[in-house]
């Protein structure tokens, strides 16, 4: 088996067949086969590998080099994408390679974070990552969000297409990734394809001309669906203002359905509301995302509580050894040490160091889950140092 890195037209020919027939309906029809050439300046920077047995690729996978806040802290983050294998190269050990590979000149690049939506969960544990939550879907009756038509809000609304609005927008994201723990944000090769395809219209709420709110949406027909994107708010001022304007298309839409973060209580925001929230999960169709840590250095200077521990990271490429955790001036400091430095009080897995640094796991849910051995005097120094957090990903990839 021979790795190597595709040349952006050889995409066409090696990468994409194989991610199309796995992520896509087949056999896939001429026409469609000729839109994948549209797709190419898209993926310009990413870095796609390819696994080849006789000259032919075999399996592919992708980095897309993208930024994430980890508590606070915007880091280079590989977005892993378009993992696949011919369906009679598979279960030979060609993504592990691939993926071994493409961590490790990511890694070497400087991306001290990965993230990815898995085909199965399971399977990327065992490479270190661990489940994110999944953002939840809000579906309800603009009638039952006429009560906002009443409410003196401040501030204003804009509305365009997003191929107008574009540079608003894309600073708006910009503002939350500074923002929101566990934002993400594609780099501008990647991000202008929702520019380009133009096919959304743009809701953004405004307080003296700042941007504090948007969405992206579209309407599927009369007396259909307004289809939202992710509702971005930074404040309930900002989401009403949102709100109020779906309770506008209540002679045009029966529903209205959008994104929010999985700290989001929409069944509270207003007395009587009748709304669907749900967040689904299921492979492969459905995953929740997924991430982990690729180097210690993301947790270099995080903001942290008065904790101090030792542990021991397991059974990972990237991270395994010894390490003094100490929050004890408010910021983290991370400290490798000798094999006979002390004992260490935790012994943790890439995953559940992952699970911790994100904020997902509780150090006692790490123990529960195997991702680790976490005694409760460990415990409770790891819960000061990573206080919990809810991450909302954002971008889909």
């Amino acid at each position: 088996m021979l790795i190597r890195r595709l040349a952006a037209e050889e995409r066409l020919t090696d990468s994409f067949p194989i991610q199309g027939y796995a992520f896509e309906a087949s056999p896939m029809t001429a026409a469609r086969v000729e839109e994948f050439r549209a797709y190419l300046p898209y993926n310009s920077g990413n870095r796609t590998l390819v696994a080849e047995e006789d000259g032919q690729a075999v399996a592919a996978a992708s980095a897309v080099p993208m930024r994430q806040n980890l508590r606070g802290r915007v880091l280079p983050m590989a977005g892993v994408a378009g993992v696949a294998t011919h369906p009679l190269a598979r279960r030979r050990g060609h993504v592990r390679a691939l993926l071994h590979r493409l961590l490790d000149e990511m890694r070497d690049e400087g991306h001290a974070l990965t993230a990815l939506y898995p085909f199965r969960a399971s399977f990327y544990e065992r490479f270190g990552y661990v489940g994110l939550p999944a953002p939840r879907r809000v579906t309800v009756s603009p009638a039952h969000l006429g009560a906002l038509l009443r409410a003196d809000l401040p501030g204003e609304l804009g509305w365009e297409r997003i191929a107008a609005g574009w540079d608003g927008y894309l600073a708006f994201t910009e503002r939350c990734l500074a923002e929101r723990h566990g934002f993400a944000v594609f780099p501008e090769f990647r991000a202008v394809g929702l520019r380009d395809r133009d096919d959304r219209w743009l809701l953004t709420a405004r307080v003296d001309g700042t941007t504090v709110g948007a969405i992206t949406y579209r309407i599927d027909d009369h007396g259909g669906e307004l289809v939202g994107d992710d509702l971005l708010a930074t404040d309930p001022y900002a989401r009403a203002l949102l709100l109020q304007f779906f309770a506008r298309h209540v002679d045009q839409v029966e529903r209205v359905s959008f994104a929010v973060p999985a700290d989001e209580l929409p069944e509270l925001w207003l007395t009587d509301l009748a709304v669907r929230v749900e967040a689904r999960v299921a492979g492969p169709g459905s995953p929740a995302p997924m991430a982990r840590l690729l180097s210690l250095d993301a947790l270099a200077g995080l903001p942290a509580g008065p904790g101090r521990v030792r542990v021991e990271l397991v059974g990972d490429r990237w991270l395994a050894g010894t390490y003094l955790l100490d929050g004890a001036t408010g910021h983290l400091e991370v400290c490798g040490e000798a094999a006979g430095a002390g004992t260490p009080a935790a012994t943790l897995t890439a995953a559940g160091l992952s699970a911790l640094a994100y904020g997902v796991l509780d150090p006692a849910e790490v123990d529960v889950r195997g991702l680790g051995r976490v005694p409760p005097d460990a415990a409770a120094e790891l819960r000061r140092i990573f206080p919990r957090a809810l991450p909302y990903l954002f971008a889909d990839f």
